[in-house]
């Protein structure tokens, strides 16, 4: 991604030189010829960074200093100083500069602390975003890799819509934390969010569960009862593992979602319900629609608004954070254990893990690991002795031991490594190395 960067001098050689510097770097450089110029220029764009001299006739760096921060108070300012104005560039950090350096500028070094500055801004708006979706209803959800921020991104646009969202994913991937999310981002965030099972209950007391039941509709039913679809009148219905829900209850389910209304068992009269539905399922829907156990028009109805939730192995980037997520929710339930942190041995080998029970698995984890490690910092000696399993079948791309490889062979290894964990789609797995599509096939081999 192109940067740019405003440098601002009345010595236009100067400033010449520094942005000569800047665009072998791939920078995108503008100078400007002291600092009204630099003002101006500020009014038509923002660049990425601001360097400014400090000494300038008429407006000097401060003033540029000023203006920047008015236009962007987060845009990183380095300001340029001789050796005998250095209380000006400590005047200059005290406003809201980024970092000040010594004329005659090292260009190695002014290269590093501009891109550490932007950078910095950078994380600075991922923050801010991250703090905005906490506030949306996203907070439940955990992770910063790219398939995360997909996510993110999907629940946002959709969760102000009334349409119905079909949640696919493996069992522990997170189905239900996204269903909470989509509720609290959207306009319904105020009234009920509730969610069942459709395995939990046989299929009797599923139907009372979901639709309610008039007074003596069954032998026990001694009062009569609204229903899920009723007590979440105006909010949110989460319908779990909806692939496994029996056929005769496929059919209401149906009625509910063409017409919006309900019928209780045991009641010939009929209830409006205003719910929005979300499902979910870890089932292969559409094998259960060509084999007959699940109805097509309901499929239809309910899958408006599909979303994939991906399982944990592919965002591994995501499991230090989540690991942190998980110590601190656990140490809260767990006051007394001893244990504080995780040795970085510990967080590298779990973020090399396959995890086929997904995120539940990470959590049921760290919470063994809180309550039966001894000591305040978790190494991997307790992680084997717990786990030996996690330890033993890292899913890692391996190379031979009984000789030091070539670095052909390296290479072959892990491009070979990297196709597997995309499940053989090599186009995913160039962008993820960097490299042409038509040198990954010639490359590519099988894994042993």
């Amino acid at each position: 991604m192109s940067r740019s960067v405003l440098i601002a001098d009345d010595h236009v050689e100067m400033a010449r030189l520094l942005a000569d510097k800047f665009s072998e770097e791939g920078w995108q450089a503008r100078v400007v010829d002291g600092g009204r110029a630099a003002i101006d220029a500020l009014s038509v764009s923002i660049p990425d960074l601001v360097i400014t001299d400090l000494r300038m006739a008429v407006v000097d760096g401060l003033d540029v200093l000023d203006a920047a921060k008015a236009a962007d108070p987060a845009l990183p300012v380095i300001v340029m100083t001789a050796f005998g104005a250095l209380e000006t560039a400590i005047e200059a950090m005290r406003r809201g500069a980024w970092h000040y350096v010594v004329k005659p500028a090292r260009l190695e070094e002014l290269v590093l602390h501009a891109g550490r500055a932007v950078e910095n801004r950078m994380l600075r708006r991922e923050n801010q975003q991250l703090r905005v979706q906490a506030r949306q209803g996203i907070a439940g959800l955990v992770g910063r890799s790219p398939k995360m921020r997909e996510l993110y991104a999907l629940v946002e646009r959709i969760a102000l819509s009334s349409a119905a969202v079909l949640i696919r994913g493996e069992s522990g991937s997170g189905k239900e934390l996204v269903a909470r999310a989509l509720h609290g981002a959207g306009a319904r965030r105020d009234r009920p969010f509730l969610a069942i099972n459709c395995t939990a209950l046989p299929e009797s007391l599923l139907e009372s569960e979901l639709f309610g039941h008039a007074r003596g509709a069954f032998t026990g039913a001694t009062s009569a009862r609204a229903g899920l679809f009723v007590e979440a009148s105006g909010g949110t219905l989460f319908l779990d593992e909806i692939g496994d829900m029996a056929p005769s209850l496929q059919g209401k389910l149906l009625r509910v979602v063409q017409l919006g209304e309900i019928r209780p068992v045991g009641s010939d009269e009929s209830r409006a319900v205003d719910v929005r539905l979300v499902a979910a399922t870890h089932q292969d829907l559409e094998t259960r629609v060509a084999n007959g156990s699940f109805r097509q028009d309901l499929y239809y109805r309910l899958n408006v608004v599909p979303i994939v939730v991906p399982p944990l192995r592919e965002r591994l980037d995501d499991v230090p954070i989540l690991a942190e997520h998980f110590l601190a929710a656990a140490r809260a339930r767990n006051p007394h254990s001893p244990v504080a942190r995780f040795a970085p041995e510990v967080v590298t080998t779990l973020a090399r893990y396959a995890w086929p029970g997904n995120v539940r698995e990470l959590e049921n984890l760290i919470e063994r690991l809180v309550v039966v490690a001894t000591a305040s910092e978790v190494g991997l000696e307790e992680l084997t002795a717990l786990v030996p399993s996690l330890v033993g079948n890292q899913d890692r791309f391996s190379l031979p031991r009984d000789r030091l490889a070539t670095l052909r062979e390296v290479e072959e290894e892990y491009i070979a490594w990297v196709v597997e964990k995309c499940a053989g789609n090599k186009t995913r797995a160039s962008e993820i190395l960097g490299i042409d599509p038509s040198t990954l096939h010639r490359r590519a081999r099988p894994r042993k």
